[in-house]
């Protein structure tokens, strides 16, 4: 049998009660002991999960199955009962060989790694079938090579759902060369291999529509969003047949966008990969048993050859429109409330990477040196275009400035042509340490979910009452566009994009929308 973690009935009753009638048994007839250890039945059979506060948590659960390159299959059903009480595999990645610069503000962490990786965490209020609360699923970032569902101590979801009342999801799925390699012109299982890695998402979507209610979620309510990378997840997912009514609202957070690319130069990396492995088409189905490590070697290699003769600067494994998993065109696009966004600072010029612990320091004299050395000669009419855009901060923050919503208008007004419902925002708070960070990539899913008590990632802001408050902002407003697809409030109204407009709630210790137009600083910055 192909599932992990398998109890037998016995062996469940025999940990969790003292008769053998574990079904009907201590845990139907004792509260208590269902609060410890909660049993939820999904279409497989049944889960125990695990009691934090008054948050059920049910971890590590199989969404799907599938050998490596091919589609992913409903799980086989199995007879007692299956622990969900520790996250599962994450899958395979590239060696980690140095601590990333953001590491202070923004800790990893890494976990056992496998091809069989399709699985997702739930944290609920609720198991209460007819409860129906909103459901939130998140895709993880580290584009389409890196990353889990628990990179980030801040994708813990327990908190979101406390505060919203909510059921809150998170996602592994299958990466980088195990997810995204063109096995497609070798036929029959190895059809939509290139995009196996969105194929999981789109598994673990029908599963949660099947499977939700168990946790106390409606599955006619359900947001999905990703940041980065998840972002792309996101966008590719609008143009999958097979995710079609899975979800009722999305959100892109500092990535996804409106392209896609060609499918062409995967099958050549593809079939070049299948060359460099010595295998030919009668022998392809060894490459599910070569070792990873190798696959990657080879692989590398194979797209160092296909870029040279093609004369292409560069190619990363990742979703392209095969016609069969993922389409050209959106199919989910239509009546579809959206939030697109960015941060401050993004990660080029974060002053975490750049800043020297005293910006704030920085007097008249500095500050137009420091303008000068970023941004030449052209720093004087970019800081009077800057000024409009920032009114509140000061001079010097401008040298930390890296614009991406240009890009955002353009992804909201294409969208909004086919017919969904656009909200903008861009995040703005500095955190307090290290003489100020300003906000950079990834840092508002923090403030998302609601998680700025998190012991691994709150000593850059737990000191600072200011970060409470726009956690509550900036958690509240999510929780409403997922309850109803409208971020706005009475007490801080959200105006969705028009086209000609540049609304964008700017999201910081005085959050507000306002007219956000960057037209005229980016025209400066790209002037000859």
């Amino acid at each position: 049998m192909k599932m992990r973690k398998l109890l037998c009935l016995g062996l469940a009753a025999a940990m969790l009660c003292t008769t053998s009638a574990f079904a009907g048994g201590l845990i139907a007839e004792n509260p208590a002991a269902a609060k410890t250890q909660p049993v939820a039945e999904v279409e497989g059979g049944k889960l125990i999960g695990f009691m934090r506060g008054d948050t059920y948590c049910f971890w590590g659960v199989d969404y799907a199955y599938a050998d490596r390159f091919e589609q992913p299959q409903k799980v086989e059903p199995w007879e007692g009962y299956q622990f969900a009480q520790s996250y599962g595999t994450i899958s395979l990645i590239d060696d980690q060989t140095a601590v990333g610069a953001d590491e202070f503000v923004w800790p990893h962490r890494y976990w056992i790694q496998s091809d069989h990786c399709q699985n997702l965490n739930i944290w609920t209020q609720s198991l209460d079938a007819e409860a129906k609360k909103p459901v939130i699923v998140f895709f993880h970032g580290g584009g389409y090579a890196n990353g889990s569902s628990i990179e980030s101590t801040a994708y813990d979801g327990q908190r979101l759902s406390e505060f919203g009342d909510v059921v809150v999801v998170t996602v592994n799925h299958r990466l980088n060369y195990i997810g995204f390699t063109d096995l497609s012109d070798f036929g029959g299982k190895y059809v939509g291999s290139g995009n196996a890695g969105l194929a999981d998402l789109a598994a673990a979507l029908q599963w949660i529509h099947d499977n939700i209610a168990s946790f106390g979620g409606d599955p006619e309510n359900v947001t999905i969003f990703g940041q980065s990378g998840g972002g792309g997840k996101v966008a590719t997912l609008l143009r999958m047949p097979s995710a079609s009514g899975l979800f009722h609202r999305a959100g892109m957070i500092s990535g996804g966008g409106t392209t896609i690319s060609n499918n062409e130069m995967a099958k050549k990396v593809g079939n070049r990969t299948v060359e460099l492995l010595g295998l030919t088409a009668e022998t392809i189905d060894e490459i599910q048993t070569i070792p990873y490590r190798k696959l990657v070697e080879v692989s590398k290699e194979a797209i160092a050859q296909v870029c040279a003769e093609e004369g292409v600067n560069s190619y990363r494994p990742g979703p392209t429109a095969d016609g069969v998993v993922v389409m050209d065109e959106f199919v989910n696009v239509d009546g579809l409330p959206m939030i697109v966004s960015g941060v401050y600072s993004e990660s080029a010029v974060s002053s975490y990477r750049f800043g020297d612990f005293r910006h704030h320091e920085w007097d008249e004299e500095e500050t137009k040196a420091k303008l000068a050395e970023r941004f030449g000669d052209k720093w004087e009419a970019l800081l009077a275009e800057w000024q409009k855009l920032y009114p509140e901060m000061e001079d010097r923050e401008m040298y930390f400035y890296n614009n991406t919503m240009n890009g955002k208008w353009n992804t909201a007004k294409t969208f909004t042509e086919l017919g969904a419902k656009v909200y903008l925002y861009e995040f703005d708070y500095e955190a307090p340490v290290n003489g100020g960070i300003t906000a950079f990539h990834c840092e508002d899913l923090l403030f998302i979910f609601h998680n700025v008590d998190d012991p691994m990632v709150n000593i850059a802001y737990g000191a600072d009452p200011d970060a409470y408050t726009v956690q509550d902002t900036v958690s509240s407003a999510f929780l409403r566009f997922a309850e109803t697809g409208d971020p706005s409030s009475e007490d801080l109204p959200w105006a969705a994009f028009e086209d000609g407009t540049h609304y964008a709630m700017k999201f910081n210790v005085e959050s507000q929308c306002v007219d956000h137009d960057t037209t005229a600083y980016t025209e400066i910055l790209n002037a000859k």
